[in-house]
């Protein structure tokens, strides 16, 4: 027993090793910010990797007193909250009726679907300006959430189909037989069964949300609508001197997204091996 515990620890250490190495990738830069958010300027330039000595916390007790800082917090968390609700919504219901009805065209209409994952959105960026300002959404949060949702959908609708497709389709009988209707059968019985997959999609979604800065960009002229992305670009300009303030601010930027994903983390990857065991 022995031996062989000894052996698949030598076939897993590469792959330990590996896991370490790409962690650092990751791992060593916010770490980074993080410390250089609690220096000064000149213990940036004579102590970049060091621990701070002395440590300062006015540089986040700074960019925590700003109120453009709460109010791009404020427009981030909400267009991400409802692009995420709108997208995930809108994709369970298409990938129920692509999963569960056999119908004319449906694989035809799914292909065109999935050819949204390849279609660029710089490349839409022009159409999309001119579809907005057509209909009066730029500086309006719906522009942004609208055309979120839109790129969303292809990836969503895929992931939410296949686990949907996995679901025997004698627990549909069942609760045929009982008396559920099909709309019943989809908010009862399915979705509650599919919550690992809506939280992988959810995470997806927000964090996508979250990070996006082209989209809010064009869409937004207006400083009171600006979102977090957007937010740091100008506190950037403002502080182009002044380094670690600017870490500071990052740092303060992405920990909701990260508090929200080390939440859904579990979640996330259990959707994620559902959907690549069932179907």
């Amino acid at each position: 027993m022995r031996h062989a515990e000894n052996a698949v620890r030598r076939n897993t250490l590469p792959l330990h090793a590996v896991a370490w190495v790409v962690g650092s990738f990751i791992l060593v830069p916010i770490a980074y910010a993080v410390l250089g958010g609690f220096k000064h300027n000149n213990q940036l330039s004579s102590n970049p990797f060091g621990l701070p000595d002395p440590w300062v916390a006015g540089n986040y007790t700074a960019v925590l007193a700003s109120g453009s800082f709460w109010r791009q917090l404020w427009n981030s968390t909400f267009i991400a909250v409802a692009s995420t609700a709108l997208v995930v919504a809108l994709s369970a219901l298409a990938a129920f009726v692509f999963a569960r009805f056999a119908f004319r065209g449906r694989e035809l209409l799914f292909t065109l679907f999935t050819a949204g994952l390849m279609f660029p959105f710089a490349v839409a960026i022009l159409p999309i300006f001119v579809l907005l300002r057509t209909f009066g959404l730029l500086d309006n949060p719906l522009g942004v959430i609208l055309t979120q949702a839109a790129f969303g959908l292809p990836l969503t609708i895929i992931i939410l189909r296949q686990f949907f497709r996995g679901i025997p389709g004698e627990v549909e009988e069942a609760a045929t037989l009982d008396g559920c209707s099909t709309f019943g059968f989809f908010w009862r019985i399915l979705l509650p069964m599919a919550r690992p997959a809506l939280a992988t999609v959810s995470v997806l979604a927000l964090v996508g949300s979250w990070n996006n800065f082209m989209l809010p960009l064009v869409v937004f002229s207006d400083e009171s609508a600006w979102t977090l992305p957007l937010g740091i670009q100008q506190f950037q300009g403002q502080y182009a001197s002044d380094t670690a303030r600017i870490l500071a601010y990052l740092v303060l930027a992405m920990v909701p997204a990260l508090g929200f994903y080390a939440i859904a983390e579990r979640h996330l990857v259990g959707g994620l091996t559902a959907g690549a065991t069932k179907g």
